[in-house]
């Protein structure tokens, strides 16, 4: 039985691969999409929760009406942009109303996921993109972004200051750069690294 489903993955990995968007086919892992502001911003597990809660407020949402409109509107990536432009003001509202002043610390990255490569990438596409489709692709693509977030905030912290969402787990932090975006960078290559 194992050898036959073994067999089933390496004749068909490419394929199982593509539709994957949380493992497989990570848009920050394999395609290094969204690293703005997951190096800058997600520092430490809180930060990465309120980024992530933002990207799942807008990149389904974005991703779904972009669909419908995308077929009356001839420039696809002016779509996408006006979309997430008008998804973004109503997932601010939200994350300030859950997050109340904290949300600041997001900085400008919060706006520019407006003009995120992870959101907007699909107007690239020839054909627009049927809403069930956008909806499906978009949940998939949110998980895979989410986690990405979430792991690096909270190895971040851990690493830098010893503590995940404020508690203290070591005494002292291994990696004190981890907290800056260099570090950002060395956290989050040494994570693809392991995943890949």
């Amino acid at each position: 039985m194992w050898a036959k489903r073994i067999q089933y993955l390496n004749e068909n990995f490419s394929r199982i691969a593509k539709r994957d968007r949380i493992f497989l086919n990570n848009p920050v892992i394999m395609s290094g999409l969204g690293l703005a502001p997951l190096v800058v911003v997600a520092t430490n597990g809180t930060n990465a929760l309120m980024l992530s809660v933002a990207v799942l407020l807008m990149l389904t949402p974005t991703r779904v009406l972009a669909s419908f409109v995308s077929r009356w509107i001839r420039f696809r990536a002016l779509a996408y942009c006006l979309c997430a432009a008008v998804v973004y003001m109503a997932a601010y509202q939200c994350m300030r109303q859950w997050f109340d002043v904290q949300v600041v610390l997001l900085g400008i990255y919060l706006p520019m996921l407006v003009v995120e490569p992870i959101i907007i990438k699909r107007y690239e596409r020839a054909t627009p993109e049927k809403w069930v489709t956008a909806l499906r692709k978009g949940l998939l693509t949110t998980a895979g972004y989410v986690l990405v977030i979430l792991l690096v905030g909270m190895l971040r912290e851990l690493l830098s200051a010893g503590t995940l969402f404020g508690q203290e787990i070591m005494q002292v932090g291994l990696l004190p750069m981890a907290a800056l975006p260099s570090g950002g960078f060395v956290v989050l290559a040494l994570l693809c690294a392991v995943w890949r």
